[in-house]
């Protein structure tokens, strides 16, 4: 049942950015998104899923959430499945902490050069699509419920709630 619960979103993100056949395999990332897979791990129930898209000039996304409080903002990343990296593009936010329950689709978009951030500023498209196909770029999604201390549970963790690797 829980396989079905995680599935689920991945396929309707598929399906809802029409990419259930890609002319290539390379044309679409996915990243399923869990508290086991940021570092360090997090004890939560929240699940997601990042589908990207890459067209001729662009990277088009969809970025779906379960189970999850307070999302503040959500990003792609660089950094292998071991290492917490620098962000490089924004996907969701940034949104006031405290917030509540998010459920559905968070975020979806298009990333340009000209929103590329960090160490890809000024770099073109392909230097992180290279970095997406080697397995050195994730998607997080950092949550924050606006009280005093941080991390102090679900919907409560800034340097990410949920982390997945693009591949």
């Amino acid at each position: 049942m829980k396989v079905l619960r995680f599935l689920l979103p991945a396929l309707l993100a598929l399906l809802s950015l029409g990419l259930a056949a890609p002319a290539h395999a390379s044309d679409t990332y996915v990243a399923p998104l869990s508290g086991g897979a940021e570092i360090p791990a997090r004890d939560t129930l929240a699940r997601g899923v990042a589908v990207i898209h890459v067209s001729d000039d662009a990277l088009n996304y969809r970025l779906i959430a379960a189970n999850i409080d307070n999302v503040v903002a959500a990003h792609i990343h660089l950094g292998g499945a071991d290492v917490n990296g620098p962000v490089v593009a924004h996907l969701f936010g940034p949104a006031a902490p405290g917030g509540g329950m998010s459920a559905g689709v968070l975020a979806t978009g298009t990333i340009t050069v000209d929103d590329l951030t960090g160490p890809l500023d000024g770099q073109p498209l392909s230097v992180l699509i290279d970095a997406i196909e080697a397995g050195e770029a994730y998607v997080n999604v950092h949550t924050n419920d606006g009280v005093a201390p941080t991390n102090t549970g679900p919907g409560d963790f800034p340097g990410g709630e949920i982390r997945g690797q693009l591949g």
